[in-house]
């Protein structure tokens, strides 16, 4: 009976603890729910802000936490570059650190362009514009679930709940990819 008693007591100490653990940072334990249901966790890896110099294998950017960034770049640029690189547009970048025998280098893995980002986009079933602030604005009439927001999550574009991978963006062209396919917009003129 002891032993049943210290059991039940273990398992209840055990709840307590972890009850306890997720409320300490309760941002750490958000969630986004995407259209199909799946779960993301809402912790951004995605740092933000303006480019301040850009070479062959290399980026400097002021973070809007006011830091200075140095990031070196993926030796196949094109694979990590969307919408370009120019002075004072707005990027947001995603990153890993590689140790190596001089300390560590910080290596962007997607870095996205928010400025080439932010433009009327059209396809044939779909006339939008993403603007700043994280507006979506609908130019298609009667357009049954319009989009109405959007941001960047972790590298990935997140219109409402629906969750895309950026594969391509370019002057005049948006390639968003989801689970259910591929989708091309043109920028509208």
């Amino acid at each position: 009976m002891k032993h049943i008693r210290l059991v039940v007591a273990l398992m209840i100490a055990t709840f307590v603890i972890a009850g306890c653990q997720n409320t300490k940072n309760p941002k750490a334990n958000a969630e986004v729910e995407t259209s199909d249901n799946e779960q993301v966790a809402d912790n951004d890896s995605t740092v933000y802000g303006v480019e301040i110099a850009a070479a062959m294998h290399s980026l400097e950017m002021k973070g809007t936490d006011g830091k200075m960034y140095h990031f070196l770049k993926d030796m196949d640029d094109s694979a990590c570059v969307f919408g370009g690189l120019l002075d004072g547009d707005q990027l947001a970048v995603t990153y890993r650190v590689e140790k190596n025998e001089f300390g560590a280098d910080t290596i962007a893995t997607k870095i996205i362009n928010l400025t080439t980002l932010q433009a009327h986009w059209q396809s044939l079933d779909k006339d939008f514009e993403l603007l700043k602030g994280g507006e979506v604005k609908s130019h298609q009439e009667g357009e049954t679930r319009p989009w109405t927001s959007w941001r960047i999550l972790n590298g990935h574009l997140l219109l409402n709940k629906d969750t895309f991978d950026i594969t391509m963006l370019g002057p005049d062209s948006l390639f968003l990819e989801d689970k259910e396919g591929i989708y091309n917009y043109k920028r509208a003129k």
